[in-house]
């Protein structure tokens, strides 16, 4: 990633979204360098932290950038309890910490019953899992609808050819026990 920030051009900006950058691996951002005004880094508080309904995000980048985008943001678009939520959310760091470790472990768990079924997950950096479903889109779409069927709601996140998987949120333990009782009769549905 630092090779590509190195290579922006002058008077171009890079957007970096790191909206999942918590639960990333140790060393995947790149550092800090809030004086290279040829990037912005947006994140947001609605993953990690838990707090999508609040609505609250904010970018780090350049002192002049920054004044540049206050000339066209929403001076309102923050209510105060969104904004007190986020600073109590920065203060507690030890919750952050257990739900980047209760997301791991559902990953873990979500990639071995994706081989338990002789299927493949694909490595996350996020709070979720996409399971490749081994064959077309079309099947994919079956297995998401034998799932749904049994009250497993799952997504199918991609276009064509990545159609082909089922994407999993990383839930909670009894959530995963669900999915992995449902999974293989919704596969063995799917297959008829």
């Amino acid at each position: 990633m630092q090779a590509v920030i190195n290579a922006v051009p002058d008077g171009s900006l890079l957007v970096l979204d790191e909206a999942y950058v918590e639960f990333a691996t140790d060393g995947t951002a790149p550092p800090f360098d809030v004086a290279d005004e040829k990037v912005i880094r947006f994140r947001t508080f609605s993953k990690a932290y838990g707090m999508a309904g609040a609505r609250v995000g904010y970018g780090v980048g350049a002192v002049d950038l920054i004044s540049a985008f206050n000339k066209v943001r929403n001076h309102f678009g923050m209510n105060r309890a969104a904004q007190a939520g986020a600073l109590e959310a920065l203060a507690d760091q030890k919750y952050l910490e257990q739900t980047i470790q209760n997301v791991a472990a559902a990953r873990d768990r979500i990639t071995a019953i994706a081989k338990a079924n002789g299927l493949k997950a694909i490595h996350s950096a996020t709070n979720f899992v996409a399971i490749d479903c081994g064959q077309d889109g079309v099947f994919a779409k079956k297995v998401l609808a034998a799932l749904i069927k049994r009250g497993i709601f799952v997504r199918m996140p991609f276009v064509p050819p990545q159609d082909r998987c089922i994407r999993l949120s990383a839930g909670r333990p009894e959530d995963l026990n669900l999915f992995q009782a449902a999974f293989p009769l919704a596969l063995a549905e799917a297959r008829k």
